[in-house]
């Protein structure tokens, strides 16, 4: 997904606000930045990411004409790192769209964007690559809906097959916003997140965001040959599935009496797997006791909704496990005796990424008190110490059973690091390996009694 970079174009950013009440909850990031970012003509505002990160480097792209969170970005030239993670504090169990934002800007004096993984808890999210974006002058971002497992978040960026080895992985913004529970609670987010495809608001030609869409997603406009209408009615947002924004239902993409709406969306061609749909409706006249709206709703030929009944008041259809492959068109057939031709209002899509396997959480406590308890760590000993398998802390090897981590090796020889060790590494019940030496560690060495499967141990 692209946004416009530049002010000049502002009234195309889903950043502009009608108004400005309040700041949407969550925590808004600006990567690289040592100050306070505000966004012109919004409540919005930024806040430095000194604290929820310890790798890196801060640079501000030479232009004065851009948003200010695209102003500044950190960047990760430090290749021993296997990730680079930000630390975010959560609401365990909570439900949180998390954004990343991206703006290249020539940052490192070349003249096309690195391409990378993402990586969210112990998950690769997906490939940023924002090539195209950035040729045709627009920043990029992702969208993932997830629920949090414990009491920190982590969102991390690393090096893949694909970044060249003269440039470095960097990211702009971070967003991560709270929802409501009820929201897409058709998910389960204890084993799934949700990638966003496409969230449109059909017949509009601005994008809607906060204040309007209080959760601060982006509703982007969408138009093709089909009649737009504008309705007379208004509607509260509360009386439907997921609480999509009012303004959404100002606009709507119709057809005539007696006639099929077909629209192809989203644009482009869509990977072939499980996808989220959601799509929301309100007849647009003034409301009638004798008027009927009633029309089928399928997708790519096969039926999604038979003989929906859109009233004044709303309504939400959808799919929380529906298979799209390629090129996706929905269409709205009328039924015989319906009064008015089908509508649409605004539509999402989310790509369904599995989200089951973790580290066991009692590993991960002890790793992260290792850690604390070293001077200097190694720079990518955060997030999960083992997920992605591709992406372990430095020295840390793990297993997998079923859909549980476990480490079963920690490397650390000739590390040149220096701390103590905690007496909860007793509490690594599937270490194999323990190998230390080479490093100027201090205090005692902890009991091992629980480490039954120890065959080697190294301290000095």
């Amino acid at each position: 997904m692209s946004l416009p970079i530049v002010l000049l174009s502002l009234v195309s950013i889903p950043f502009l606000a009608h108004s400005a009440p309040s700041q949407p909850r969550g925590t808004l990031v600006s990567c690289g930045s040592s100050t306070k970012q505000s966004i012109p003509d919004t409540s919005l505002s930024y806040i430095p990411d000194d604290g929820f990160i310890n790798v890196g480097n801060k640079t501000t792209l030479e232009s004065n004409d851009l948003l200010p969170i695209l102003s500044t970005l950190r960047y990760f030239p430090q290749k021993s790192a296997r990730k680079y993670c930000y630390t975010f504090q959560v609401i365990r169990g909570g439900k949180y769209l998390v954004r990343t934002i991206y703006f290249y800007g020539g940052f490192d004096g070349g003249k096309q964007p690195p391409v990378f993984d993402q990586i969210i808890g112990g998950t690769k999210w997906s490939v940023v690559n924002t090539t195209e974006d950035y040729a045709n002058g627009m920043s990029s971002y992702y969208e993932i809906i997830i629920g949090a497992h414990a009491k920190t978040l982590s969102v991390c960026v690393a090096r893949s097959n694909q970044t060249a080895a003269n440039s470095s992985p960097f990211i702009s913004a971070i967003e991560v916003l709270s929802l409501e529970d009820s929201m897409y609670n058709s998910t389960d987010f204890r084993t799934e997140a949700l990638v966003a495809v496409a969230r449109s608001a059909f017949g509009n030609e601005d994008s809607i965001s906060f204040p309007d869409d209080p959760y601060y997603r982006l509703w982007q406009p969408f138009t093709d040959k089909n009649e737009v209408v504008s309705t007379q009615t208004s509607v509260s947002s509360s009386d439907f599935w997921n609480k999509p924004p009012e303004k959404a239902f100002s606009k709507a993409i119709a057809a005539g009496v007696g006639k099929k709406l077909e629209i192809q969306w989203p644009s482009g061609s869509l990977q072939s797997t499980r996808y989220y749909v959601s799509l929301y409706f309100q007849d647009n006249r003034a409301a009638s006791a004798n008027s009927w709206r009633v029309f089928s709703v399928a997708v790519n030929g096969k039926t999604f909704y038979n003989n929906l009944n859109v009233s004044t008041g709303g309504v939400t259809i959808y799919s929380a496990e529906w298979p799209l492959s390629g090129p996706t068109k929905i269409t709205l057939t009328p039924d015989a005796k319906s009064s008015a031709g089908p509508l649409i209002n605004a539509g999402e899509v989310y790509q369904i990424l599995p989200f089951g396997t973790r580290t066991l959480a009692k590993d991960v406590a002890v790793m992260e008190e290792l850690a604390r308890n070293l001077d200097n760590p190694p720079l990518d000993w955060v997030g999960d110490p083992c997920l992605p398998q591709e992406n372990s802390w430095t020295g840390v090897s793990c297993s997998i059973k079923d859909t549980v981590a476990r480490i079963i090796s920690l490397d650390l020889t000739n590390a040149g690091i220096s701390g103590t060790l905690p007496l909860t590494i007793d509490n690594l019940s599937t270490l194999h390996h323990l190998w230390l030496g080479g490093n100027k560690f201090s205090g005692s060495i902890p009991e091992m009694n629980s480490l039954l499967k120890l065959e080697t141990l190294y301290v000095l």
